[in-house]
């Protein structure tokens, strides 16, 4: 199934709109052509491809809203789902937070989409596979892995006249190499839009050097040490942060942005001055949509500068609360770092701890945005500028706050998931405990 065109798509949305008696509708299209391969103890276990394509229609009548959905597209079964949308609206409670829908707005074009990526063959996932397993085996070692690719469109039309249309594409890479003792781990990832960009037998040679590397690890006092966090050790925390600018919880005193008393800390600093966090759809390496969810045009907006809070994220409804600009949410995360590489980092650290990954993060407090989870998959014990030996991993207590304002260095910014995260050289991050997890 190909990717519908944006002139399809707008005649299908403005089929729907037409067949529209409530007050409001909005109508959201969503195609996704996707495949994947996964292999386990150094074999393919799973393989395959989907297509779909659904339409959801949100009708309102005053303050009602009903929805449904359908993947299938001939008239009839449009003019049934835009009924069905309207009973339900007409049976669901009232809204006081519901807004009228926006009317047209401007859109730039974002580069998000590469034929490359659309076009992945079975052979391109063999490869994926073949490049995990074939080293682990050579080494004695045993993988799994997941490569994941796809192609999709997301449109929506509203009967105020909004009309926009996003195609992008994306493959990820995932590797877990571990001893067959179950001492050592190494792990990777890897996401870009572009298919020619992946290289996944780099990637997993990487996790074959830490797998190797990690066997036997050896057990370190937990304590505050200085720590070298990879993209995906940080990535978390960094998240949990940028997501928490959300401009109604800190008015209701429910955040870490609010002050004692009342008040946020909109334009105060938070962090070490050489933190940097935007988003920018129009990133080439980062592309993004350039609307949120409710048809709200994204640009680049920064939120922190210089350490300082630039900009809270608001819903339509609480912008229109407080009289301010509906500035929407982030499209991606893009921390600016410098030029150093991970090893760069390592070399000038006379002690301290390499951290691969974490995991399982959750919340202890979030008025402070305090978090616990583990390191995995790789976690090493670094002295005068080498890595020496592999450690057992820990949980560790620590805030993306504290730990911004801990910052050492920052290493060249890396591509994690969809965002910009640099590796970095953090003081005095807080390990709690020895976990048996690898």
């Amino acid at each position: 199934m190909s990717l519908i065109s944006r002139d399809d798509a707008r005649t299908l949305l403005s089929k729907v709109v037409g067949y529209s008696q409530a007050d409001h509708v909005v109508a959201n299209l969503t195609q996704n052509n996707g495949g994947n391969i996964r292999y386990a103890r150094n074999s393919v276990s799973t393989s395959g491809r989907t297509a779909n394509m659904t339409l959801a229609v949100s009708s309102t009548f005053g303050l009602k809203t009903g929805v449904a959905t359908i993947n299938e597209f001939d008239d009839d079964a449009i003019m049934r789902t835009v009924r069905r949308a309207e009973e339900l609206a007409r049976l669901a409670p009232e809204n006081p937070e519901w807004v009228v829908p926006m009317g047209p707005q401007d859109y730039g074009e974002t580069p998000a989409y590469f034929e490359s990526t659309a076009s992945i063959s079975p052979a391109f996932r063999t490869r994926a596979a073949r490049d995990g397993i074939e080293p682990s085996a050579e080494n004695g070692l045993v993988a799994a892995g997941f490569l994941q690719d796809n192609a999709s469109v997301q449109s929506t039309m509203n009967s105020a006249g909004m009309f926009n249309y996003y195609r992008s594409s994306n493959v990820s890479f995932s590797a877990t190499i571990r001893t067959p003792d179950g001492t050592g781990s190494g792990w990777v990832s890897r996401d870009f839009n572009d298919a020619n960009l992946m290289d996944t037998g780099e990637a997993s040679q990487i996790a074959v050097r830490k797998s190797m590397l990690s066997r036997e690890p050896r057990a370190l006092e937990p304590g505050r040490y200085t720590v070298i966090l990879e993209p995906a050790a940080s990535s978390g925390l960094v998240n949990n942060l940028v997501f928490g600018l959300n401009a109604r919880t800190a008015d209701e005193g429910r955040s870490f942005m609010a002050k004692p008393g009342g008040g946020t800390k909109l334009g105060d600093r938070i962090v070490d001055e050489r933190v940097n966090i935007y988003s920018d759809p129009y990133n080439s390496e980062v592309p993004a949509r350039a609307w949120s969810a409710d048809g709200r045009p994204r640009d680049r907006t920064n939120w922190i500068e210089n350490g300082v809070v630039k900009n809270l994220f608001y819903s339509r409804y609480w912008a229109q609360q407080k009289g301010v600009e509906a500035t929407p949410g982030p499209a991606n995360i893009i921390i600016e770092g410098g030029t150093a590489s991970t090893e760069d980092l390592i070399a000038s650290t006379r002690r301290g701890v390499l951290v691969t990954r974490t995991w399982y993060i959750r919340t202890v407090d979030p008025q402070t945005l305090l978090y616990t989870g583990l390191t995995r998959d790789g976690t090493f014990f670094i002295e005068d500028g080498e890595i020496k030996y592999s450690i057992k991993n820990f949980r560790f207590n620590e805030s993306p706050i504290i730990m911004l304002n801990n910052v050492e260095e920052f290493g060249r910014p890396q591509r994690i998931n969809g965002n910009l995260i640099p590796p970095m050289k953090i003081r005095d991050f807080s390990f709690t405990s020895l976990s048996d997890a690898v």
